[in-house]
C-alpha cells in the first residue's frame, strides 16, 4: 500500500488538516480567538467544572504536559480562573469565568458549521456510517494514543 491516496494515516492526517483550518476560518468569521483544543477545554469545563488540569487533559485526549499552556492562554483571555480546591487547599482546580461561557455559547453554532462542513458532501447513510467507523477506530485505537482520552476517570469536582 504505498499509494498516499489509499493510506488511512495519510488520509486521516489530510482531514485533520482541513478540520482545523475550518475551525480556523469559521472561528475568525465570527470573531472568536479560540482554537479547536481551547475549545474542547472550554466545553469540558462548562459540563464539568472544578477539574485539574491533568483530568481536563485525560477528557480531552490531550497530552498533560501541553495542557499548561492551553489553560494559561485560556486564563490570559480570561475564559478559565484557577482556584484552590475546596478537598485540597494545596491542589487547583479550574472554573469557566462568566466570559469563558458566553465564550462557548457564541463559539458553538459556528462549531456545528465546522461539523456540518466536513461531511457537508455525504450523504445520511454515509454520514452515520463514516461517524460510526470513526468512533469504532478511534476507541480500538485509544490505548496507541500520547494522550489516550480518559472519560472523567478521577475527576474533581467543585462544591
Amino acid at each position: 500500500m504505498s499509494d498516499l491516496e489509499t493510506m488511512p494515516g495519510h488520509l486521516i492526517r489530510r482531514l485533520h488538516q482541513i478540520s482545523v483550518a475550518r475551525f480556523t476560518s469559521r472561528m475568525a468569521e465570527a470573531g472568536i480567538d479560540l482554537t479547536a483544543v481551547q475549545y474542547a477545554a472550554l466545553l469540558t469545563l462548562r459540563d464539568h467544572p472544578g477539574l485539574d488540569q491533568q483530568t481536563l487533559a485525560g477528557m480531552i485526549a490531550y497530552d498533560r504536559v501541553t495542557i499548561g499552556g492551553v489553560i494559561d492562554r485560556l486564563v490570559q483571555k480570561g475564559f478559565v480562573n484557577r482556584e484552590t480546591s475546596p478537598n485540597d487547599r494545596r491542589a487547583r482546580v479550574l472554573m469557566l469565568s462568566d466570559q469563558g461561557g458566553n465564550a462557548v455559547e457564541v463559539a458553538t453554532p459556528w462549531v456545528d458549521k465546522v461539523q456540518e462542513d466536513l461531511i457537508s458532501q455525504l450523504t445520511s447513510e454515509e454520514r452515520d456510517n463514516f461517524l460510526n467507523l470513526l468512533q469504532k477506530t478511534t476507541k480500538a485505537g485509544n490505548e496507541m494514543s500520547r494522550a489516550p482520552l480518559r472519560h472523567g476517570a478521577k475527576v474533581k469536582i467543585s462544591q
